[in-house]
């Protein structure tokens, strides 16, 4: 089909519908996935209109909406692949419904979060999608930017009870059962490595693991917990300090907040001359992609990063489209991967 082209070059939703014989509303509404089109008719407008070459005119429809079809997206830390994966779910619900995304990295830092939000604002964004490295008990900032009136989604890490959806996973369900299963592994001595308990993840995954010891009559050992951040270097740290413990009065297991921290504890055990799961089993959160490559594969809890990205960017565009869209909280389901950490063959 040849191409016919307005003056500035673009082919027009005009030019589409004339050579489809529909309407230009028609037209408009297949392309942005509206309602009350009918499917093959759908399909034989977005084939024409992907020949002849057509792109939205997004410059045109802010201008009319007031709106400029773009999304924040802010995250602790991108250096994992959690994170990544989250950004391309994110990416393809946002290139379907036509928006762009800004995305910023805060370095686990809220000041620097709050910088990059700042930033978003000033792009005019239509609304913001944040994991929050928020440690402080004091949620004004948020409160604010909710007051305002930017639509705004949590995702990952959440912040209750202050007017925005958050989509997430089970973490403490996800955490009891990890727990569970070096607990039925007949592990009775098991220590844990958390993150900041004032971060949702750390308190909901803590309170997982303490619930299993509860549910099996184990104690809770505070010596054998460790309150560090959610990298490499902190589980080197916090696992290093368990080590200077005298032997008799160290733990047999280990539970971390996530895979980063199981796999920096793995390097202090290695140092220190011992195996994984030689003298200490361990199991970690999210099936960071080095899990299974560790020379003791990783026990793990798969988080299903893409799906998470997905639903949280479906809900921000649609809580941007309808100001009505109810706020909720969603937890999508995890599930436990086995491999050698745990003395599992």
């Amino acid at each position: 089909m040849k191409n016919k082209k307005g003056n500035n070059g673009n082919v027009t939703l005009k030019e589409v519908a004339d050579a489809l014989g529909v309407s230009t509303m028609t037209v408009s509404r297949a392309i942005n996935n509206k309602p009350n089109v009918d499917e093959k008719t759908r399909e034989r407008i977005l084939k024409t209109a992907n020949e002849m070459g057509y792109t939205p005119n997004l410059v045109a429809k802010s201008l009319v909406s007031s709106k400029t079809y773009s999304i924040g997206v802010v995250i602790p830390e991108i250096s994992h692949s959690f994170f990544p994966e989250v950004v391309k779910g994110i990416e393809e619900i946002a290139n379907k419904e036509h928006y762009q995304i800004f995305l910023t990295n805060t370095s686990e830092d809220f000041e620097k979060e709050k910088k990059s939000i700042e930033a978003l604002r000033a792009k005019r964004v239509d609304g913001i999608l944040v994991s929050s490295s928020q440690t402080e008990e004091d949620f004004s900032y948020y409160e604010k930017i909710i007051d305002s009136g930017l639509p705004l989604v949590f995702f990952d890490r959440c912040i209750g009870n202050i007017g925005a959806s958050c989509i997430g996973v089970n973490d403490f369900a996800a955490s009891q059962q990890i727990t569970e299963h070096l607990i039925n592994r007949g592990y009775k001595k098991i220590g844990y490595l958390s993150g900041p308990k004032k971060v949702s993840i750390g308190k909901e995954r803590f309170d997982g693991f303490v619930a299993a010891l509860n549910k099996h009559g184990l104690d809770l050992n505070e010596k054998w917990v460790t309150e560090n951040g959610y990298n490499e270097k902190d589980g080197y740290h916090a696992m290093s300090t368990l080590l200077k413990l005298p032997e008799n009065e160290r733990p047999r297991a280990i539970v971390a907040v996530n895979d980063p921290v199981a796999i920096g504890a793995m390097e202090a055990i290695r140092e220190a001359g011992m195996k994984v799961p030689d003298d200490f089993a361990i199991v970690g959160f999210s099936d960071d992609i080095r899990a299974e490559l560790m020379p003791s594969p990783l026990t793990t809890v798969h988080q299903p990063a893409y799906e998470v990205g997905k639903k949280a960017a479906s809900k921000l565009i649609k809580t941007i489209e309808d100001n009505t869209e109810p706020i909720e909280s969603v937890q999508l389901i995890t599930k436990l991967i086995i491999r050698k950490s745990c003395g599992s063959s």
